[in-house]
This record gives structure tokens, C-alpha cells and sequence, in this order.
């Protein structure tokens, strides 16, 4: 008899530490309701093993397993990485596309569109006279505009690619202290683990780093037999090894710009740059790439607008000569240096509006042929305008293209940390639920207890 009134005491007292461990675990949870990365928790209970013994058996009521669970889904967590990396992609590309996009401004007054304009009209206006001081002045100051635009508009570009060279040196730091804070974190699970402890907020902390890293860039990663997560490149450089971390580096091309290189334990390098297929550093690099080709096609335009403008002007004669200059109108080679003559620039004269079988002064042959190019079919099959107008298309066709991945992968991934807050996330509603009902049973199991206590003194009273 009494053996059994101690063995209910026995499964009260279990049932007691059973609801109180539920309570702590419910309560923690509504702790962090708002914090970022947090995996809902849960304490598993199963019936204690019964007593056998020659006459039957005895209860031994409740047991709640040692570790509290997390509760996440991986599968969920590896597509939210891999569509967190394509949305920094292209978030970042599109950033650096909408910049590049506001130098091609036209819409001011003072793009290359309107300083072509200028000075087209300029050459015409002196094809009307000549001789005029005032027209000469005038395509003096329109060419001088129409230089410092190109020279305005290439250096802003480069100057864009150069804010992203800046941004992969500082995203090549940030992988490189993450995957040293996800070894780190490896180890402290392992080390918690071994005791037969759980490590919750440390698996949290590492998916939270996991997930921060795949924005940057893409990367492979899976847990070992031992818990250790493991992390690579795509193309299976490793950068987390257990207890261990490899760094990238950045270094300059030959044009300049910041290569990404993987570094080995050695200490040798090997350029990953064209490897790298999403991440925030994918945008940066594709963005860069992108503008040098905008930079290549202002290049073209500038050097064919010096070349035949040149070959005209130096054909000319100037306002006082009747022999052909052979001075050149512009300097320079493209977009970053294109520039009026300085000789022309201090002496107005200079300027070639004649042919050399006109009369001098008065001619304008060389000024109207020079004028008519503007609608000439110089870059191809295209006038000038022309091209720099399809340059103009391609640079928002680029953002638009951008803008429309951007929404898309922004939208996947806002789809799937719904998904995964609603599996991992806390619900207070349900928390609250589990509060009442965790609550009632440990008083009903202190009921038990009290029941169980007065059993025992009526039983010490009897003997």
C-alpha cells in the first residue's frame, strides 16, 4: 500500500517538472517574440517506463525529454538562402544601374542629346556667316560644352564602378568575418552538444549568419555526422571547415577594378571573380561589367565624332588662309579626354569654315559639310544621334531589367520568411494557448501532490 501511495507522489512530482519545464520553454518563447532569427522551441514528453513486478506493474508517470527542440525547417531555410542571394544580386545591380541611369540624363538640358544639338547648330550658324566673330565664339563654347559632357559622363561612370570596387573590398570583409563567426559558433555548438546540452540560441546565431552570408554570395552548405556546418564556394572552394575559416582577398585587374580570389591554407590565391553567380557581389561585378560596356560605346561615339570632324577640319582653310590648316579641331582619343583644340580655343580664327577651293574669307563649305554630319550615317548604319539615343535605350532596358528581378526575388523571398515564420516563427496566440494549458496541468498535477500528502498522513495516523 504504501509503496504505491509513493510511487503517485513519484508521478506528481514528475508531471510537476514536466509542466514546469513546458512553462519555462512556452515562456521563453513569448520572451522572443521579436527577435530576429529566433526558432520557435518546444519540450517533448513521453510516458515514463512502468515498474513490473510480480503482482502487476506501477506508473512512473511523465518524462520531458532533456533536449528542447527547435523547431525549423531546413528545406524551407535553403531555398530562403538561395533566393536572399538572388535577391541581392540583383538589388544591387539595380542600385548601380539607377545611378549609371541618372548620369544619361536627358531630361535636364544638359545631356549629350542637347550639347550634340548645340553643336551642330553652331557649325550651321557659322556656315550662315563665316566670317562672324560671334559664330566662331560661339562653336568655341558650344564644343567646349559638348568636351566636358563626355568627359562629365565617363568620369561618373567611373566613378560608379569605382563606389562598387569599394563595396566588394567591404563585402569581401563581411564574408570574411562571418564564416570566422560560423566556425565560431561551430565550435561552441559541438562543445555544448558533447555534454548532452542543447545549443538553440548558438544554432540560431549560425543560421542568422548562414542566411546574412548567402546575401553576399552563393554559397553550398550542409551539416556533418558531428553537427559542424559545413560552407563553400559554389564551385567548392571552402570557406567553413568544422572549427575552421578561409578567407577571400580582393586585388586590382589590369583595369582596375577588384578581383575576388579565394585564399588557400598555403596562402595561394585563385581568382573566383567569374565563378561567383548570385549574391551581392555578383550585382556589383555584372553592374561593373555593364557599365564598361556603357563606357565603350561613349568611347566610340566621341573618338568617331573626332576622327571625321578632324579629317573635315583639317582639310579646311581658316578665316585669313587659302591653303588647306591641317589642324586638327578636337584632342584626345574618346569620351575621357575629348577637348577643343587649344589652339583654336585662343584663336577663333583658326577655325576652318572654307573648303581650300573657296575663297577666303567667306567661305563655308567645310562648316556645312561639317554640320551635315549630324544626319550622316557615321557609326554604321546609324547617325550620331541615333547611337547615342540606342545607348540611352540599352541603359534603361538595363534597369528595367533589374528593377523587374529585383521585385521578383524580393517577392520570393518575402514569401518564404512568411513561410518560415510561420513554421518557426512565434505565434503568441498559440503561445497563450499553450500557457493555459500548461499552467492547468501542473495545478492539476500540485492538486496531486497535496492529494497524495494527505494519503501519506492519513496512512502514518493508521500505524
Amino acid at each position: 500500500m504504501s509503496s504505491i501511495i509513493f510511487g503517485m507522489f513519484e508521478v506528481a512530482s514528475s508531471a510537476l517538472r514536466a509542466q514546469q519545464k513546458a512553462l519555462d520553454v512556452t515562456a521563453n518563447n513569448i520572451a522572443n517574440v521579436n527577435t530576429e532569427g529566433y526558432s520557435r522551441q518546444q519540450v517533448s514528453t513521453k510516458q515514463g517506463t512502468p515498474i513490473r513486478y510480480y503482482e502487476g506493474s506501477m506508473v512512473t508517470g511523465v518524462e520531458a525529454e532533456q533536449n528542447i527542440q527547435r523547431v525549423v525547417d531546413r528545406f524551407i531555410n535553403a531555398q530562403l538562402a538561395e533566393s536572399m542571394a538572388l535577391a541581392g544580386r540583383w538589388g544591387a545591380e539595380l542600385e548601380t544601374l539607377e545611378k549609371a541611369e541618372l548620369m544619361f540624363d536627358e531630361t535636364s538640358g544638359y545631356g549629350i542629346n542637347d550639347a550634340l544639338s548645340e553643336f551642330w547648330s553652331a557649325w550651321q550658324n557659322l556656315a550662315n556667316n563665316p566670317s562672324g566673330y560671334t559664330e566662331r565664339a560661339a562653336l568655341v563654347a558650344e564644343t567646349q560644352n559638348l568636351a566636358l559632357t563626355f568627359n562629365n559622363l565617363y568620369d561618373g561612370l567611373s566613378e560608379i564602378q569605382s563606389d562598387n570596387d569599394q563595396n566588394i573590398v567591404s563585402a569581401v570583409d563581411d564574408i570574411n568575418t562571418l564564416t570566422s563567426e560560423i566556425a565560431d559558433l561551430n565550435l561552441k555548438i559541438a562543445e555544448i552538444e558533447a555534454a548532452g546540452r542543447n545549443a538553440n540560441e548558438y544554432n540560431d546565431a549560425r543560421d542568422l549568419k548562414l542566411k546574412e552570408l548567402s546575401s553576399l554570395i552563393d554559397v553550398e552548405s550542409f551539416e556533418d555526422s558531428d553537427g559542424y556546418l559545413i560552407v563553400t564556394t559554389v564551385n567548392g572552394n571552402t570557406l567553413v571547415d568544422q572549427t575552421n575559416s578561409w578567407e577571400l582577398a580582393t586585388k586590382e585587374d589590369a583595369d582596375g577594378h577588384q578581383d575576388v580570389y579565394w585564399v588557400s591554407s598555403t596562402g595561394s590565391e585563385k581568382n573566383i571573380t567569374d565563378d561567383i553567380e548570385t549574391g551581392k557581389l555578383k550585382g556589383w561585378i555584372e553592374a561593373r561589367e555593364t557599365i564598361d560596356g556603357y563606357k565603350t560605346q561613349l568611347d566610340e561615339l566621341a573618338e568617331t565624332i573626332i576622327t571625321t570632324v578632324n579629317d573635315l577640319h583639317s582639310d579646311g582653310t581658316t578665316l585669313d588662309d587659302t591653303t588647306t590648316t591641317g589642324v586638327d579641331f578636337f584632342t584626345g582619343t574618346g569620351a575621357s579626354d575629348i577637348a577643343i583644340n587649344s589652339d583654336i580655343a585662343s584663336n577663333y580664327n583658326l577655325i576652318a569654315a572654307a573648303l581650300d577651293t573657296e575663297a577666303a574669307p567667306g567661305g563655308n563649305g567645310n562648316a556645312t559639310a561639317i554640320a551635315n554630319l549630324q544626319t550622316t550615317k557615321t557609326m554604321g548604319s546609324a547617325t550620331f544621334d541615333d547611337f547615342y539615343n540606342a545607348l540611352v535605350g540599352d541603359v534603361g532596358s538595363g534597369v528595367a531589367q533589374a528593377q523587374t528581378n529585383s521585385e521578383h526575388h524580393s517577392a520570393v523571398s518575402l514569401q518564404l520568411s512568411t513561410y518560415r515564420e510561420e513554421i518557426s516563427g512565434v505565434s503568441l496566440d498559440e503561445e497563450m494557448v499553450n500557457l493555459v494549458q500548461f499552467q492547468s496541468a501542473y495545478n492539476a498535477a500540485a492538486k496531486l501532490v497535496s492529494t497524495v500528502d494527505e494519503m501519506i498522513e492519513s496512512l502514518v495516523a493508521m500505524v
